[in-house]
């Protein structure tokens, strides 16, 4: 028998199920890195997260003989909607057994939300910003997961097209092999580009010792060239700026300043690059919490990786096609090869997205995962 209970938001024991569900679903399996339940916790908490100024949420768990066998949440992004001139409801957090019916019971509670809110497409997953994982993995469920990205099973697919789902974009991940020694027509290429534009690279490394307080202005301002730079991309909406200093208190936390670059001309941002170490171990071990057990891998991680991820990158549009990202590349490119780090990983790159794509088409690369948003007709 399969039942299915809406979690409010105001139930923390509940949350707690509905967090911990695809910790325990995963465990063991050495590709998914689970959000921290923290993260997920200030993520579903109006009074945290800042997108729930225009954004409605239901969260839904799914028992299977008494035992919990799928979880999914529903959001209603009227930011977005209104943006861009949907009718659409995201879905996000789907995580299920392999067991059909319980897809199919999961997704009942979202037609049923969608129709009273006169929705006619359900999409997903897709959360409640650009920042956040999106996409179904459709290909590469033997790589390993990365910080901004869902890891889930080939069976989830399966299920999707039972559903009748259809596709509505892709995004590619790329792995890119990085180079022994750095490449000095890049570093004369950079040079000339700075010179020419009165472009400087940030000293990310001075400001995090010496000062904090500015650092944290500089990277507020990427976070506005970030919402310039990516408005016109699928499913994008403007960040606040409370979401904007969320956001912030992540990037400190994975900051390792050789890998950012931060492009400024006139005292302001312009371009910035965000390179992390893998957080991918740290995940996997520490089970949704930090403390204890995730702790000596995240030191380590930040210390020395083999592996790193590609965050974001942004540039202002009054300076694209100015040669920022060259500049961008030179520095992280410096960085990663200083400390030795092999393949760099970059976060889901929509399909039709050619100016990121085409940044590395001069190293070895592959397209190593492929992240699918899926369309479900509300009739």
């Amino acid at each position: 028998m399969i039942e299915v209970k809406e979690i409010s938001l105001n139930d923390n024991k509940g949350k707690k199920k509905f967090f911990k569900f695809i910790i325990d679903l995963y465990k063991g399996n050495p590709y998914a890195c689970p959000n921290l339940l923290s993260d997920e916790f200030a993520e579903f908490d109006p009074e945290i997260n800042d997108a729930f100024r225009f954004a409605d949420c239901k969260m839904f768990l799914a028992y299977k003989d008494g035992k919990i066998a799928g979880r999914i949440a529903g959001i209603w992004h009227r930011g977005a909607n209104e943006k861009f001139g949907y009718k659409q409801l995201r879905f996000t957090r789907f995580d299920v057994i392999d067991d059909f019916e319980v897809t199919k019971a999961l997704f009942a509670e979202l037609y049923k939300w969608a129709k009273e809110l006169g929705m006619e497409e359900i999409v997903g997953p897709m959360s409640f910003s650009d920042l956040n994982e999106e996409g179904m993995l459709i290909d590469g469920f033997d790589r390993d997961s990365s910080y901004i990205e869902i890891y889930n099973h080939p069976y989830y697919v399966e299920h999707m097209e039972k559903l009748g789902a259809y596709k509505v974009v892709d995004w590619n991940c790329y792995r890119v092999k990085v180079p022994e020694k750095h490449d000095e027509r890049l570093q004369r290429l950079s040079d000339k580009i700075a010179e020419r534009n009165g472009y400087r690279i940030l000293d990310v490394a001075y400001y995090l010792k010496h000062d904090k307080k500015k650092l944290s202005e500089y990277i507020m301002q990427a976070m506005d060239v970030l919402d310039e730079a990516f408005e016109d991309l699928y499913g994008v909406s403007p960040l606040s700026e409370k979401q904007k200093k969320r956001e912030m208190e992540t990037v400190y936390t994975v900051l390792k300043p050789e890998f950012a670059g931060v492009v400024l001309k006139d005292e302001k941002v312009i371009a910035y690059g965000l390179v992390i170490p893998s957080m991918k171990e740290v995940l996997n071990k520490c089970r949704g919490k930090l403390f204890p057990r995730g702790i000596i891998p995240y030191i380590k991680a930040m210390k020395h990786c083999e592996v790193a991820d590609t965050l974001s990158i942004g540039v202002a549009k009054a300076h694209a096609n100015q040669g920022a990202v060259a500049i961008i590349m030179n520095h992280c490119l410096k960085g990663l090869i200083a400390n030795k780090v092999k393949f760099l990983e970059t976060g889901p790159e929509l399909e039709t997205n050619d100016n990121v794509q085409n940044l590395w088409k001069n190293y070895e690369r592959e397209i190593a995962k492929r992240r699918r948003c899926w369309g479900l007709r509300v009739e």
